[in-house]
């Protein structure tokens, strides 16, 4: 959420900003408001200082044999006045929290304006792989004939959007999430299980309630009606949500965490021919890695969050690139943010394995999550980050495409040979 604040200081700047990622933008309404509220307060208190003044005196005019009727009167009416602004007060702040809440985060001053056409390839590592000399095989056509995913299973068993890892494929998924788990506890993170059933208020400071709401599971309740709880579309919904209502110490700073969990979102579907078997789907894996920091250090942090999602994906030698988000393209509570995209031969593009973000204050002011300043004492919102240490469903395809071979085998990435005990993937019998 913003700060009211910036944009009374400079309505123009921060209406220049957020027109990077939306279309139209008015602050006039939301200023009149604020302006309402603002002079509602003064008046208001004043009028009760009066009303406990006159009040207080009464008993005393009464002893003294005076008629009070005037005075009392005029308190009634006080009275009716003040609760007229308390009410006009409590409709303007229900207006401005409502106004507020549905604003998205200002992007980054060197983020670009525009959609995903305006993304900015940053770096590239490795090189395509070259497999000309023989006929390739989709991911979808491979983990087929390698026995590692049973689609028609696993819609069977879930519908359309779910599939069934199975055998190598289960195992190999099973490694990748080692691999990275390992990697993470070397680097110092602290390791979290949450639950996946989360609670509305979580929703709300991740930055996705109310405006994306209907974008994930909600569990419904006895009585037909949706429950309080809902499927979590990603840990970072829980993550930061880990200190939501609480001030930490200036030397706990950074917090560095990291999970693993099932994602579970409503987006899956084939947007598009090509996109098929696991590209998209209602359910994949994925291990988060999120930082709480001092806002003078989170710019410093999202360096830390790219490098060690980048280093997993050349761990497991795939060529990718890094890109820079255009604003329309970053999530509504991103600041900015950095996809890391493998190539995926059959589709020719990349897809994104990663997203590393950096949230500035927009999430800790929702979930009201501060520090205190070991110099001033005071209280300020710290800065959230995430990125994904790495997101599995687009990995497999990448794995099985980059290195599949002219017999229909495909090559063991190198780290994940030991955990899977073998060095290559062969043809079901």
């Amino acid at each position: 959420m913003l700060d009211i604040n910036l944009i009374r200081q400079d309505p123009d700047g921060v209406k220049n900003a957020l027109l990077k990622r939306m279309d139209v933008l008015s602050f006039d309404e939301l200023l009149s408001w604020d302006q309402q509220r603002r002079e509602a307060i003064p008046e208001i208190d004043a009028l009760r200082e009066k009303r406990n003044k006159v009040s207080a005196e009464i008993p005393a005019l009464k002893n003294e044999g005076k008629d009070t009727t005037e005075i009392q009167q005029e308190m009634r009416e006080v009275s009716t006045r003040i609760k007229d602004l308390e009410s006009t007060f409590t409709d303007v702040e229900a207006s401005i929290k409502t106004f507020l809440e549905g604003l998205p985060n200002i992007p980054a001053d060197d983020v670009p304006a525009g959609d995903k056409e305006s993304n900015e390839v940053i770096r590239t590592f490795g090189e395509k792989p070259d497999l000309s000399s023989f006929e390739t095989k989709d991911h979808v056509d491979l983990a087929t004939s390698l026995g590692l995913i049973d689609y028609e299973r696993g819609v069977k068993m879930g519908g359309n959007g779910f599939v069934l890892y199975r055998g190598d494929g289960a195992r190999l998924e099973w490694a990748l999430l080692n691999y990275f788990i390992d990697e993470h506890l070397k680097d110092g993170y602290e390791m979290v299980l949450p639950p996946h059933l989360l609670i509305e208020e979580c929703g709300f400071a991740a930055g996705q309630f109310p405006k994306f709401r209907d974008d994930v599971f909600h569990i419904q309740g006895d009585d037909g009606e949706d429950s309080k709880h809902f499927l979590l579309p990603t840990s970072e919904t829980a993550l930061i949500n880990f200190h939501r209502g609480e001030v930490l110490t200036e030397a706990e700073l950074p917090k560095k965490y990291f999970a693993y969990t099932p994602c579970y979102r409503k987006e899956a579907g084939s947007y598009r021919a090509n996109e098929r078997g696991m590209i998209r789907s209602h359910q994949f894996n994925k291990v988060e890695i999120f930082q709480f920091t001092r806002p003078e250090d989170s710019d410093a942090a999202l360096e830390e969050l790219i490098e060690k999602a980048e280093r997993l994906v050349k761990g497991l030698g795939l060529h990718y690139q890094v890109s820079k988000l255009a604003a329309r393209d970053c999530s509504a509570s991103m600041a900015k943010t950095y996809d890391i995209e493998v190539w995926i031969p059959s589709m020719a593009e990349y897809k994104e394995v990663s997203s590393a973000s950096n949230a500035h204050s927009y999430q800790a002011r929702r979930g009201n999550i501060r520090f205190k300043r070991e110099d001033t004492r005071k209280n300020e919102f710290i800065h959230s980050l995430n990125a994904s240490g790495l997101a599995t469903s687009r990995l497999l395809p990448a794995i099985v495409e980059q290195f599949q071979r002219e017999d229909g085998s495909v090559d063991v990435p190198e780290v994940l040979q030991s955990r899977m005990g073998k060095h290559r993937l062969e043809p079901a019998e």
